[in-house]
């Protein structure tokens, strides 16, 4: 399956760097292209010159309307592998078939900035895979955060106008620490649990193959009985979760605003495949109404601990794209891309998205056959009525062009369900006509405490220091006191000090949800820790050992850590070690850990900067100096937890520390 793939998009692939001649898009040879034609060398361009107006043109109309959510992004293409049958569950083949090896093309995603914006931004991310089945493609369209801001899809434009740069002046650009944003949040209380989220370390991630996705939505799972499961999916990241702290990820988008997208190309290419498994939380139709939440509130999780989640089988992403452009940007998902055996809920917020994903494919890829691209294409036949239209790229033989008809023997035909036609589940709705929300939708506020209360003690200092940030930088004093009020429903301490960071007013009375509960599984704390494709800054201060240095390069590698060393210019050490970044070039922002080695009784300014940088995002922090009164001009404190002095310990004991990735409990 994933080598059918391969084949079809080479077919559509022109390798530029083979030697050939150039022509225009008609095949024409052509002997110039530097120059336009002239009357004279000096005079004016003729308008005869076809190739200039065909090359001028083409440059013109080069670029697509963006995306108006989640328009900055960054794919790659992968396979999925099914660990054991779900047949019991839903007919669909590629969760049945555990032979089969399904090719995959994923997309991750910032949401509210344009595609120039940073990387490291605060934000939530969008995590969207696109299966190409024997049956047809399948899109999972989802986040890195379970739940959302709304409730019902009419609202999302709404959301995304307000979480958008201001219109009067388009600021800010990818961020949501502005008054529109927290305008809808304090108007709207649904926002609750999500901006918990959002506000949460989960909303900076160290790498997108270091964060979760989720396919936020109840979907339903049917069988060949015909018997229906409600379903949410998730996708674990095999290197765990792992996230930024605040002061570094906004240095980050400084110093290098593509770190996700670059990380994630480099990986691929160093060979170190990023890993997901696929786990799903599974609910009998029976239950549905068994749980003191709605399972399809989109606002709300399912407790692990309440509905277990099953892993079902592992995504890798082994090949990056050939062309930015025509994979990344124009790939087209839709949540209402499914095969049979997968089916819809009734969340409110998933149906709007049913309608609104195609409508917006329309607009972007310039008509109704976007489906024809090559990165959109199924690697299955598929065959219809649907002729014609903008960018139609096959040529139909025959008369007819539609069903039924008599002239073609009524082809093509629809296919029965037995032999896999798609059939929506029989669900009885019964109701009248109404525009309202369920009382089941209501409770706003007790998952939001549920994921404060699970949240260890410095993630929920993160929380409240986020929310602090985000309404410090809003303007009007009735914006920051509908936020903070809407804070004194979740939980009166974060009211307390957002309030008192801000100069918002407390509400009078204490409005939290009474409980002490808490989900395990929403902590990041206890996640896998690994030190597999981190990446470690040896800095040089003076001539190191170049033995030491270069046993020290070994056993790094040997625990699968990335390393690049650094010094005051480029050069080769003893023909086998190469620096590979400057002091000017290199940041702490950047690496998961430092490496100090001083042979000088003086450090440098930009060495000590390093280190006091990664010192304060709490990083491991590895130290082999000579002399340690050149470690004095700097507030680096050797005996803090995570300093390995390397004088002392030996080189595993900080590639342990490197797995650890942040000592909280430093002082700094």
């Amino acid at each position: 399956m994933e080598n059918k793939k391969i084949e079809q998009l080479k077919k559509y692939t022109i390798d530029n760097e083979q030697q050939a001649g150039l022509t225009t898009n008609q095949g024409l040879k052509m002997a110039e292209d530097e120059f336009s034609l002239k009357a004279g060398l000096r005079g004016p361009t003729l308008m005869e010159d076809f190739h200039f107006r065909e090359k001028m043109t083409h440059f013109d109309h080069e670029r697509i309307p963006e995306r108006i959510v989640h328009a900055r992004g960054v794919g790659a293409h992968g396979v999925f592998q099914l660990y054991e049958s779900l047949e019991e569950y839903t007919k669909a083949d590629f969760l049945n078939d555990t032979n089969k090896t399904t090719p995959v093309f994923v997309r991750f995603s910032t949401v509210q900035g344009s595609r120039g914006s940073s990387d490291t931004v605060r934000d939530v991310r969008g995590f969207a895979v696109k299966f190409y089945t024997d049956e047809g493609n399948y899109d999972l369209v989802g986040n890195n955060i379970p739940v959302f801001f709304i409730q019902d899809a009419i609202k999302f434009p709404d959301f995304v106008h307000a979480v958008k740069p201001e219109p009067h002046n388009e600021i800010p650009q990818g961020a949501s620490a502005h008054d529109t944003f927290w305008d809808f949040v304090g108007q709207n209380h649904e926002t609750a649990h999500m901006v918990m989220w959002a506000m949460s370390d989960r909303a900076i991630p160290r790498s997108l193959r270091m964060m979760e996705g989720f396919g936020v939505h109840t979907f339903r799972l049917v069988n060949k009985e015909g018997r229906a499961h409600f379903v949410k999916f998730h996708w674990k990241p095999k290197l765990g979760i792992h996230s930024q702290v605040w002061d570094e990820a906004q240095k980050a988008a400084g110093k290098n605003p593509d770190f996700h997208r670059q990380d994630l190309y480099e990986a691929i290419e160093k060979g170190d495949y990023p890993e997901w498994e696929l786990g799903l939380q599974i609910i009998s139709e029976e239950d549905e109404f068994a749980f003191d939440f709605d399972i399809l509130d989109p606002t709300k999780i399912w407790p692990e601990e309440e509905v277990p989640v099953k892993i079902v089988g592992k995504l890798t992403l082994n090949r990056n794209v050939d062309n930015f452009f025509a994979e990344t940007e124009q790939v087209a998902f839709h949540p209402g891309h499914v095969v049979p055996g997968i089916d819809f809920s009734n969340d409110p917020l998933l149906q709007g998205r049913l309608f609104s994903y195609t409508d917006t494919q329309l607009s972007r890829l310039g008509g109704p056959n976007f489906h024809q691209i090559p990165i959109n294409k199924p690697v299955c036949p598929f065959h219809n009525n649907q002729r014609d239209g903008m960018h139609q790229m096959t040529i139909h033989q025959g008369q007819t062009s539609y069903h039924k008809n008599g002239l073609n023997n009524n082809q093509p035909e629809p296919v029965p369900v037995d032999q896999g036609g798609y059939e929506h589940y029989q669900e009885k709705v019964d109701g009248g006509k109404i525009r309202g929300r369920s009382e089941s939708f209501l409770d706003f506020y007790s998952q939001a405490k549920l994921f404060y209360n699970s949240l260890t003690p410095f993630e929920q200092q993160h929380v409240r220091d986020a929310f602090s940030f985000e309404l410090g930088k809003c303007k009007s004093e009735a914006v920051k006191n509908n936020a903070v009020e809407l804070l004194n429903r979740i939980d009166r301490s974060i009211a307390e000090e957002v309030a008192n960071n801000i100069g918002a007013v407390l509400p009078k009375d204490n409005l939290e949800v009474k409980s002490a509960n808490k989900s395990p599984a929403l902590s990041m704390a206890t996640t896998v820790k690994k030190p597999d494709t981190r990446c470690v800054a040896i800095l040089l201060n003076g001539e190191p050992d170049n033995a030491q240095l270069l046993q020290w390069v070994q056993a790094l590698a040997a625990n699968k850590v990335n390393f690049s060393i650094v010094d005051k210019n480029l050069h080769t050490i003893d023909g086998e070690l190469k620096v590979t970044d400057t002091y000017d070039t290199a940041d702490a922002s950047l690496f998961d850990a430092a490496l100090l080695i001083s042979t000088n009784g003086k450090l440098e300014n930009k060495a000590i900067e390093f280190i006091e940088m990664t010192f304060n995002h709490f990083k491991p922090l590895g130290i082999s100096v000579s002399d340690y009164a050149a470690l004095e001009k700097s507030r680096v404190t050797i005996n803090e937890p995570g300093i390995f002095d390397l004088t002392k310990v030996t080189i595993n004991n900080f590639v342990t520390g490197v797995a650890e990735a942040r000592f909280w409990s430093r002082t700094v």
